[in-house]
C-alpha cells in the first residue's frame, strides 16, 4: 500500500513547492502528488489554484502569466517565514527530484490542451514509465492522456460524495466502473469515504480499476481504507501517517 504525499508534505511545507516535494521524499513517502497548469507561454507549472491569489497574494490567473512572471512570485512565505522565497516550480524541476523506486501522480487542473507539453516534459525527465502517473477530475483529460501516453497509468479522480464546497451527485461503484472503462482509465482516485468497503474495492478490482483515496489525515480512516484494499492513500502528512500505521 502506497503512502502518497499530497502536494508534497503539505502539512509541514508550502504545497506544490520543491521544498514540499523534497520533504515528502525525506519523510519516506512512496509517491508525491502535485497539481499542474499551463502558463501563458505554454509551460507547465506546479500550482493547485487557477490563480496566484491564495499562495502568492497576486490575484491573477496562472494562464494569464508567463513563466517569467510566475517565477517572480513568492509562494512560500504564506505558509511559514522560513520558506520565504520559494518559487512556483516547473514540472521538469519537480520530476528531477524523484528518487529511484519512487513515483509521482501529476494532477492536471486544466484541460487536454496540456497533454502535448506534458508528453514533452515527461520525456525530458527520463523516468521509468511506472514512475509517472497522470490523474485528473476531467474525464477528457484522462482519455487524452491514455491516447497520447499509453505507456503511463492514468487515474480518474472523483469526489464520490458531494459536500458543501463541491455539491454534486453521489456516485455508485457501478457508475464509476462504467465511466472509468469508457475513458480507458487505469484506476480510480476517490475521496476517502466509509462507503469504500472491501466489497466496493473488490468490484472495482474485478473491473481492472484499482482504487486510490484522498486526502487522508486521520489514522483511523487510513486503516479503514487499507482494510478495504485500496492501493494507496494520499495524505498531507506522509511521515506522520506512516508512523501511525506501523504494525497495523
Amino acid at each position: 500500500m502506497e503512502i502518497i504525499g499530497h502536494r508534497g508534505a503539505s502539512h509541514d511545507a508550502p504545497e506544490n513547492t520543491l521544498a514540499s516535494i523534497k520533504l515528502a521524499w525525506e519523510q519516506g513517502a512512496d509517491a508525491a502528488e502535485f497539481d499542474v497548469y499551463l502558463s501563458k507561454d505554454g509551460k507547465i507549472v506546479v500550482i493547485h489554484d487557477k490563480d496566484t491569489k491564495r499562495t502568492a497574494g497576486v490575484d491573477k490567473p496562472v494562464v494569464g502569466q508567463a513563466l517569467e512572471e510566475l517565477r517572480l512570485l513568492d509562494v512560500g512565505r504564506w505558509k511559514n517565514a522560513k520558506y520565504t522565497g520559494e518559487k512556483i516550480p516547473t514540472l521538469v524541476e519537480v520530476l528531477a527530484t524523484v528518487p529511484a523506486g519512487k513515483r509521482v501522480f501529476i494532477e492536471v487542473k486544466c484541460g487536454p490542451e496540456i497533454v502535448p507539453e506534458l508528453k514533452r516534459d515527461i520525456a525530458k525527465a527520463k523516468l521509468k514509465p511506472e514512475q509517472t502517473a497522470i490523474i485528473s477530475f476531467s474525464a477528457p483529460v484522462v482519455a487524452a492522456a491514455k491516447k497520447e501516453l499509453p505507456e503511463l497509468k492514468a487515474y480518474w479522480i472523483v469526489g464520490i460524495v458531494p459536500n458543501k464546497k463541491k455539491p454534486g451527485k453521489v456516485w455508485t461503484i457501478e457508475e464509476l466502473i462504467a465511466k472509468g472503462q469508457e475513458i480507458k482509465a487505469d484506476g480510480l482516485d476517490l475521496s476517502a469515504d466509509p462507503q469504500i468497503t472491501r466489497e466496493f474495492v473488490d468490484k472495482a478490482n474485478a473491473a481492472k480499476l484499482p482504487v486510490y483515496v484522498w486526502t487522508v489525515n486521520d489514522a483511523e480512516m487510513a486503516r479503514k481504507m487499507i482494510a478495504a484494499g485500496v492501493l494507496g492513500v494520499t495524505t498531507d502528512r506522509p511521515g506522520w501517517l506512516r508512523e501511525q500505521l506501523k504494525g497495523k
